[in-house]
């Protein structure tokens, strides 16, 4: 594992405070998993990341063990725990979920104005992220553009479940080859669809979001056919 990624985790210790829980590393260790510090296959020492954390072993495992149930990691016998690999059958099943999910929060929206502060902040994060090169930050961006726009449904619920599917995504973005072409069309996506919520017409955002979904759908089924034709 790289020492980056433990001086990351090392910064992440002080989330934990006094009250260290599983599911606190559980959280730690999925957003890693949603900013791309962690790679399908990767294996996770229990060593480095408890001693990065400062937790113990069973709370590590129990850690694992809740990322498991979300399908983000995977157990190995005799190997260890190591970061999932997704399949293309993951890919158009968390495709779906992302239809059914996001443009219903689009759908159910009333009268305008919207609470737009994360999807503002989100496509603020990405321009500055594209104009500085940071491609892995634009990808994080481009998620916490997604989770945004969940938030308008406004229901904590779906905020914990999409924040499982985009870990689950970030995974599958990982088969892209060249991340910058991947997600840099998209960030002009992500501000059309903020200006026309910002100018009150849902539906409208709604229809860009379904076809932005059906085009980043197709490019990541296309790069699994490649890499597994």
């Amino acid at each position: 594992m790289s020492e980056n990624v433990l001086a990351e985790l090392t910064d992440d210790r002080k989330l934990l405070g006094r009250t260290s829980t599983a599911e606190r590393v559980a959280g730690i260790l999925r957003t890693r998993i949603i900013e791309g510090a962690f790679r399908p296959g990767m294996r996770l020492a229990e060593e480095e990341i408890g001693g990065a954390l400062g937790v113990s072993r069973n709370t590590l495992r129990e850690a694992f063990r809740l990322l498991s149930h979300e399908r983000l990691l995977a157990h190995e016998l005799n190997r260890g725990m190591f970061v999932r690999k997704l399949t293309v059958e993951d890919l158009e099943d968390l495709y779906r979920v992302r239809r059914l999910v996001e443009c219903a929060a689009l759908r159910q929206l009333s009268a305008p104005p919207y609470a737009l502060g994360t999807v503002e902040a989100a496509v603020a994060a990405g321009r500055e992220a594209a104009e500085a090169h940071r491609w892995r930050d634009l990808g994080t961006a481009n998620m916490r553009f997604h989770q945004g726009i969940v938030e308008l449904a406004g229901s904590p619920r779906t905020d914990e479940m999409m924040r499982g599917v985009l870990a689950e995504l970030r995974l599958v973005f990982h088969v892209m080859e060249y991340p910058r072409r991947f997600h840099e069309p998209y960030l002009p996506r992500n501000q059309e669809i903020l200006r026309t919520l910002q100018d009150g017409d849902a539906p409208a955002a709604e229809r860009l979001l379904a076809v932005y979904l059906d085009d980043s759908r197709r490019q990541l089924a296309e790069a699994y056919a490649r890499k597994l034709g």
